[in-house]
């Protein structure tokens, strides 16, 4: 393959593009009132909405994203958008709940190229700009996740849930037409079946102790993060009387802690990768407990917001830097055993959270992420010198 090098304006459509791409997995939060009275159905069983959409994520981060190491990245990614439209328009059609949880899950699962673009960039970027490329695709992810519930808040309110999905298709297809122009076109190492490319994921994940690590350290973090934003929509309705609109405008705050990804891309660069770790996480822990007081408080609920955000932000890139620095004939693989673990805790992290809703209402879900928050600091604490 021939030498190709990272531009910046490449950089930027990866990271717009990642943005877009992974917004389809969370417009349905702040919709999920608006889904429950369309379908007359209860708050808890609206809630396997997100749910099925994580979990379609994971599936599809686990037997789509190894195809990276195998496939034409470039023609890979554009089959993909083909999966990723025909999604959207069956949720936008949906006659049932039913029908809206399969169009959910299959949501998920095409809208993985994302994870396509951050090896990509890794592989792209010079060594000493590993971070700071991949800190600029995530700021974009980021952004594109808390962005979506903003924007999906407003077109629920103003237009029916049902719009956000046929909108969302239309920038897909606008978004793939940009891709056909400018995304390289990248070979592949691997020359072995796709039974033989599943099974060295396994290989992989016996032999990285540090991939193992991290997965669980960000599938911790992504539990508590999701907890909090399956249960805001209900909390700013049942404590504020806010709708959809409103729950979905802390999506523009959080932005403000997703630009912190760039910057800790940065750090990573430079600084100690645990202690960097530690500082993430005792962010989080410093959020939560702001949660824990913030029931009845617009303002606790917003510094609480910037800061779960600057700290998971930062404890993400610093994972993914870290895994990065080995095996890069199989990033995509690497990068899919982080992956499926940081979404399997997103759908551990939604479920949970909506029965701490259900059975405790706030206070049980600030305690809930506070919990899982402490278990990224010990097993972090305990397991460090294996992050090397």
């Amino acid at each position: 393959m021939a030498e190709q090098k990272l531009s910046n304006s490449l950089l930027y459509v990866m990271a717009v593009g990642a943005g877009l791409v992974v917004a389809n997995n969370y417009y349905n939060q702040p919709l999920l009132n608006l889904m429950a009275k369309s379908f007359q159905v209860s708050e808890a069983a609206v809630s396997n909405i997100p749910l099925f959409t994580q979990l379609g994520y994971a599936f599809g981060l686990l037997f789509i994203i190894p195809l990276g190491d195998k496939f034409n990245r470039k023609k890979l990614i554009l089959f993909d958008f083909i999966a990723i439209i025909s999604s959207l328009l069956i949720a936008a059609i949906s006659p049932s709940l039913l029908v809206l949880t399969i169009a959910s899950f299959c949501i998920g699962f095409s809208s993985v190229v994302p994870q396509l673009f951050v090896p990509m960039a890794a592989q792209l970027a010079k060594p000493n700009d590993k971070g700071r490329a991949i800190g600029i695709v995530m700021s974009g992810l980021l952004i594109g996740i808390l962005g979506s519930r903003s924007i999906s808040g407003y077109v629920g309110e103003y237009l029916g849930w049902r719009s956000m999905y046929f909108i969302a298709s239309g920038i897909m297809l606008l978004y793939a037409l940009v891709l056909v122009f400018k995304l390289p076109s990248l070979t592949s190492d691997f020359k072995g079946s796709y039974a033989k490319l599943m099974q060295s994921l396994w290989k992989y994940f016996k032999a990285e102790p540090s991939v193992r690590l991290a997965a669980l350290r960000g599938g911790l973090g992504f539990a508590g993060f999701s907890a909090f934003w399956t249960t805001l929509v209900f909390l700013m309705e049942d404590n504020f009387n806010y709708g959809s609109g409103i729950a979905g405008m802390f999506g523009v705050l959080g932005i403000g802690g997703a630009l912190a990804a760039t910057w800790a891309g940065k750090l990573s660069d430079k600084m100690n990768k645990n202690r960097l770790i530690t500082i993430a996480t005792l962010v989080i822990v410093l959020a939560w407990g702001v949660f824990e007081f913030s029931g009845n408080s617009i303002i606790g609920l917003v510094i609480g917001v910037i800061f779960i955000d600057m700290g998971l932000q930062s404890l993400h890139i610093t994972n993914q830097n870290i895994i990065f620095s080995k095996n890069p004939e199989a990033r995509n693989r690497i990068n899919t055993i982080y992956m499926v673990g940081y979404f399997i805790g997103g759908a551990l992290g939604t479920t949970t959270g909506a029965y701490a809703w259900q059975w405790f209402q706030w206070s049980g879900v600030a305690s809930l992420g506070l919990i899982y928050t402490i278990l990224i600091l010990l097993v972090h604490l305990i397991f460090k010198q294996k992050t090397v």
